[in-house]
This record gives structure tokens, C-alpha cells and sequence, in this order.
């Protein structure tokens, strides 16, 4: 009988397991590193801009053609009323006041009553015939660009596990979010701004999780201007202020630079410390990009008053609306406007959501058609849309409590169908019941758009391959142009 690793066959079991399990931790760590090169595909490709082929945000080559370039997220933090919104239903209306037909959800946020008619007047608009809300007279304009996404559904009527699920995929633990996993597929287009900004994002149910790059490499964390705290008006990246002659701080940095490489060849490989010194680099490089985005000096008077800046109620989304647009056009890859926190009427819903509706509807207007006639909206994705809905039975008598089992989201370019409605609730509008949509979904979905496979696109952390869809998620090609 030949050896085997060298082992006669006169040695004993326990002979055989000593001298090979070097050779057996060698086949395992091959493995390891396997898998780990195969999670870190996506960051290996060359990019496809020359000045910029290397470096965390270097621009990389999608799975597949994508049908968009870029994300804009509208984000209503709180959870509007899908039924007082776009999702018109008869029946609730001619049923005011009964008792709804079938079972309430067997968990509930808080107790409810009868149903509730929409307060609003309903009409459709444009070629299309789309249902919409009174109190979006200038989304209705342009509703032959939206695509509706009617059927959508989550697992957490709570606030901060539905803004972590909508945001990351996952509502228990510390996850990367959407546009983190976005930019570490696909690179950003400008070395010198971030991949992923967000503007006046909110401070609580999740925070800064619900824009983390969490176990991903630093470089892919959202970066915020402002915070829901503070006007848009007065929002500004943190520390931006140059101190010294641009010549010092180049100085200064290569110092740092040198000290912290000496730490990385001695200790080896440390992410934390790479994510610094990418964070400074881009940091020392915004200074001379970022002031001119933000300064809104150079657009013409007819645009910022057809985003609403001239207009005290809208133009604090507004002046978010245009941000976008300006950074999206300078090549940011995933920029959020956040809505916060307004949406939340349990009681006083007429006044409030009208009122809510009035802030937002004119900036989001105005970005679809400034986007239009610059012939961006093709390649830029824009979602609208909350953590969850509204139930159609109403709370203290005049309001709506916490929703997620049916709502409504819209997508607008980036290759989706225009002036088109997927999926449906039932009559009341309570459960998603026609072509159901998890939230798993949305996510495929939209990484689809850009050309990315959700069950490719993954990172290896703590011994296992984790993605934005987990391990579900269905692309809704049924909403492709």
C-alpha cells in the first residue's frame, strides 16, 4: 500500500491526524481566502475612468448593462398615508365608519377603529390616468414619469426597525445601507466628492445606522451634510473649513500619510486606519469641489423658484431637491433628501398630511423635470417614498397608525416604466395583495437597475458572505421600461 502524507500503514490513527493537520489548515485556509477574493470581486476590476482606476470609490464595472447610473432617495420619514396619497380606494370611501371585513394584523402598533375615508379629493392625471391625492398637485404633473410600486410590504410596524430594513435590508442588527452597498458595487464618478451623500438625514429610529457603512471599508460610509436638526439652508459638510495654505496641509497630510503606512508595515493590515487616510485624502480634495456644489449662486433665477426656494413652506425640501440634482450630475453615485420627521399623524391626519405634502411636493416636481430637460433622468433611479404606510381604520378618531403589511413607493427614470402601476392592496388598502412586493425586493430591484446582481454583490465579514438582500430578494422585472 503506497503512504499516505508520508505515513506508513503500520502508524496509528492518531500518528496520521498529527503530521497532516498542517496540510489540513493549509486546504482550509485556501478556502478562506477563496471565498474572501470571490466577495471582493467587485472591488479587484479596473475602473473604467482613467485618473481614477484605483482606490475604494474607483469606478467599477456593473454585472450586467444597467439601465441607471445613479440614485436619487426622497425619503418621508414617518410613513405616509398610501391610501391618502396614491393609492386610491373606493371602497374606503363609499365604507366610512364601518368596521373593516376582515382580521387586523395579530400585532399591532396600537388599537384601531373603524375604517376612515381619505379626507382628500382624488382625480386622475395625465396620459396615464394615474389616481392622485389632491395634496400633490405638482407630483400629479409629472405622473407620467412615475412608476408605482403598490404592493409593497415589510415585517416592523415600529419606526426604527422599519428604517433600518428600508435602509440596510435588515431591521436587528448593525448593517451596511443601501447606498453604502451601492457605492462599494459600483465606485463613485468624482474622485474628489463622496460616493454617497445625505442631506439633513435623521437623528433618531437608527440615525447615522440607517447611512453606515457598518462592516464594509470606511470609504463607503454615507456622508452627511447637515442633519434633520438644522435647515437645509444652513447645512454644510462637517469640518471644511481649511486651516492653513493648501500647500501646508499637502504637507502635513504626506506626513500623516507616511507615519500611518510605517504603522500598516509594521502591525500589517488594518481597515480602520486605510479608511482614515482615504477619508482624509478625499477630504483635502473636497475642499476645492464641494463649496462650489453647495453654493446654489449660480442657477438661474427661474430654477430655484421652480424648486420652490422663494416659497418659505417649500423651500427647505426644495433647496434638498436641488443638491441632489447638482451632485448627482457631478457624479455621486447615491444621494438621499430626507423628509424628517413628519409623516407619523396618528391623530390630526387632514391638516398634517396636507400640510406635509405642501413642503415636498413642489421640490420633487420640479427635480423629475429639471432632471428631464437635462437629459439625466434616464440614467438617474429617483425613489420616493417612507418606512411604511398607514392603516385605512383610523386611530383617536382622526388619524392613522403604523402600517408596514401594504404601502406604496414610486420610481421615476432610471429605467423603469413610466406612467405605470405594479401590484395592488386589497380594497381598504390595509394588505398588499396583487404581485406583492417585500422590501427584500425593492432592494434587488433597484440594484437590477443598475446592473448589479443582488446575490453576487457580497462582503465576507465574520466568517460569512452577507448582502443588502440577505438571503431573499426577487427582482420586479415587471417594472422595466
Amino acid at each position: 500500500m503506497s503512504d499516505f502524507c508520508g505515513i506508513r500503514p503500520n502508524h496509528s490513527r492518531r500518528d496520521m491526524l498529527k503530521q497532516c493537520c498542517g496540510g489540513f489548515g493549509a486546504v482550509a485556509m485556501a478556502g478562506l481566502l477563496a471565498d474572501e477574493a470571490k466577495a471582493d470581486e467587485l472591488l479587484s476590476r479596473p475602473g473604467k475612468v482613467d485618473p481614477f482606476t484605483r482606490g475604494p470609490l474607483a469606478v467599477r464595472h456593473p454585472h450586467f448593462a444597467p439601465r441607471a447610473k445613479r440614485v436619487i432617495f426622497l425619503f418621508m420619514h414617518g410613513g405616509p398615508s398610501q391610501v391618502d396619497t396614491f393609492d386610491y380606494k373606493p371602497k374606503l370611501q363609499a365604507d366610512h365608519g364601518k368596521e373593516l371585513p376582515f382580521a387586523k394584523p395579530r400585532v399591532q402598533f396600537a388599537q384601531t377603529g373603524s375604517l376612515m375615508a381619505s379626507p382628500y379629493k382624488w382625480k386622475q392625471h395625465g396620459g396615464s390616468g394615474q389616481w392622485v391625492s389632491e395634496i400633490f398637485p405638482e407630483t400629479a404633473k409629472v405622473v407620467d414619469d412615475l412608476c408605482f410600486i403598490k404592493s409593497l410590504h415589510g415585517s416592523n410596524p415600529a419606526h426604527g426597525a422599519a428604517l433600518l430594513k428600508i435602509h440596510t435590508g435588515s431591521e436587528n442588527f448593525v448593517r451596511p445601507s443601501m447606498g453604502s452597498w451601492i457605492t462599494y458595487g459600483l465606485g463613485s464618478e468624482n474622485r474628489d466628492l463622496p460616493g454617497f451623500v445625505t442631506i439633513c438625514p435623521t437623528l433618531g429610529h437608527g440615525g447615522v445606522n440607517n447611512y453606515s457603512s457598518a462592516f464594509l471599508p470606511a470609504a463607503y460610509h454615507g456622508t452627511a451634510i447637515g442633519h434633520a436638526g438644522v435647515k437645509a439652508s444652513q447645512a454644510r459638510f462637517e469640518h471644511m473649513t481649511a486651516m492653513g495654505e493648501a500647500g501646508v496641509q499637502r504637507a502635513e497630510l504626506d506626513l500623516l500619510k507616511e507615519l500611518n503606512q510605517l504603522g500598516l508595515d509594521e502591525h500589517g493590515p488594518n481597515a480602520a486606519l486605510e479608511g482614515r487616510i482615504e477619508t482624509f485624502e478625499l477630504a483635502f480634495r473636497m475642499q476645492g469641489v464641494a463649496p462650489d456644489v453647495m453654493d446654489l449662486g449660480n442657477e438661474t433665477k427661474a430654477t430655484t423658484q421652480m424648486y420652490g426656494l422663494d416659497d418659505s413652506v417649500t423651500e427647505n425640501f426644495g433647496r434638498q431637491c436641488l443638491l441632489a440634482r447638482r451632485f448627482s450630475e457631478r457624479g455621486v453615485r447615491f444621494v438621499q433628501c430626507t423628509h424628517s420627521y413628519k409623516w407619523d399623524q396618528h391623530g390630526n391626519l387632514e391638516a398634517a398630511h396636507r400640510n406635509n405634502a405642501r413642503e415636498v411636493d413642489t421640490g420633487i416636481a420640479a427635480l423629475i423635470t429639471d432632471l428631464k430637460n437635462r437629459g439625466m433622468l434616464e440614467e438617474t433611479l429617483v425613489i420616493w417614498g417612507g418606512e411604511f404606510g398607514r392603516t385605512p381604520v383610523a386611530q383617536d378618531g382622526n388619524g392613522r397608525d403604523h402600517n408596514p403589511h401594504g404601502f406604496t413607493m414610486w420610481m421615476a427614470g432610471g429605467g423603469v416604466k413610466p406612467g405605470f402601476s405594479y401590484g395592488a392592496t386589497d380594497e381598504y388598502g390595509f394588505y398588499a395583495q396583487e404581485d406583492k412586493v417585500h422590501v427584500h425586493d425593492l432592494h434587488a430591484t433597484i440594484l437590477a437597475l443598475l446592473g448589479v446582481d443582488h446575490e453576487r454583490l457580497t462582503y465576507r465579514d465574520a466568517g460569512r458572505d452577507f448582502r443588502l438582500t440577505d438571503v431573499a430578494g426577487r427582482v420586479v422585472s415587471e417594472i422595466f421600461a
